[in-house]
């Protein structure tokens, strides 16, 4: 069988800090007030991405990569990573603000939790005035200076909060402390893990007066202290080109920003690719699939899949992430 681009049912998450826009804005099929997270691929453990449509309909991403192996991933990916998908894709909208996080590199994750460590990235897609996101400190600081601002109730003294807009981007490595400002929506690429560790949640307690759990010993030996010059990703995009924004061991992103026709070809990797619609309406075209990718929508493109016409009518934008 010749493997077709793939679409995923959504797997939406309710959280403490979700809203409304991923129904509103990004039109996801979808009921609720707090739903925060639309998990778009996913190999998790006990969340696995489901094919949406088409002769595969019913499969999860885990079955598509022990059938298909290297022909769906690629054989340099297959051979790093067997039959687990590496990366986990997903919308965020925060109506307030994240709790303040780290997580740990893939050593410690292997050695704690049997895990990928989750290095991540954010390309922020709407964001109210004076929306803020907080990543890293905003000055030199200790392991024990840090401790003493935690038990203190200061943390928020020595980290740095940055107001964003659309386009922004933030490369977030292992053991960089950050948070997702209310008022955001944004898309995330990281390594496929769930393991986070919570620092600090602004002393918020549920509908019983409980707080949520925190994860401070399990932080101190996560969380990289250096400090940055500068934490936003700064780069240079160009009409009808491919311009990439992160590459890193784990993944590579660019942004397509069209209107018309562009032919992608995709010769020079040997691995997946997936396409994120963060504007506009965009049409992918193979010998034998045609199919629109709405805004907020994502696909699968197979690594045995080496050429693709796309298109669009009006100003649309495109993440493309694979890994090299």
């Amino acid at each position: 069988m010749i493997l077709h681009p793939l679409k995923f049912e959504p797997i939406y998450k309710e959280r403490i800090w979700g809203g409304e826009k991923l129904q509103t804005q990004l039109n996801k099929n979808v009921s609720g007030e707090a739903i925060g997270e639309s998990w778009e691929l996913s190999d998790v453990k006990g969340e696995p991405s489901v094919v949406a449509e088409g002769v595969l309909k019913g499969k999860t991403l885990q079955e598509l990569s022990e059938t298909y192996q290297s022909a769906l991933l690629g054989k340099k990916v297959y051979d790093a990573f067997g039959t687990k998908f590496p990366l986990l894709i997903k919308y965020i909208d925060a109506k307030s603000d994240l709790s303040i996080q780290v997580h740990p590199n893939d050593q410690l994750a292997k050695e704690r939790h049997n895990s990928f460590g989750k290095t991540e990235m954010w390309y922020v897609m709407q964001a109210d005035e004076g929306a803020k996101l907080m990543v890293g400190f905003n000055q030199e600081v200790t392991k024990e200076q840090y401790q003493k601002h935690l038990e203190d109730n200061t943390l928020t003294e020595i980290l740095n909060f940055e107001e964003v807009k659309k386009g922004d981007v933030y490369f977030l490595p292992t053991g960089r402390i950050h948070a997702i400002g209310g008022g955001i929506v944004l898309a995330e690429i990281q390594q496929t893990s769930d393991i986070t560790y919570r620092i600090y949640d602004w002393n918020r307690v549920d509908a019983q007066g409980n707080g949520r759990e925190l994860h401070t010993a399990l932080a101190l030996d996560a969380i990289d202290y250096t400090l940055h010059k500068n934490y936003k990703t700064d780069y240079k995009e160009a009409e009808n080109e491919v311009t990439t924004i992160v590459d890193c061991p784990y993944f590579t992103t660019n942004l397509i920003p069209f209107t018309g026709e562009l032919i992608l070809n995709h010769d020079d990797k040997d691995s997946f690719v997936i396409y994120m619609c963060v504007k506009g309406n965009v049409t992918f075209e193979t010998n034998l699939y045609k199919e629109v990718l709405k805004f907020g929508e994502t696909l699968l493109l197979p690594a045995s899949l080496k050429n693709i016409k796309i298109s669009t009518d009006e100003a649309s934008e495109l993440l493309e992430v694979y890994i090299k």
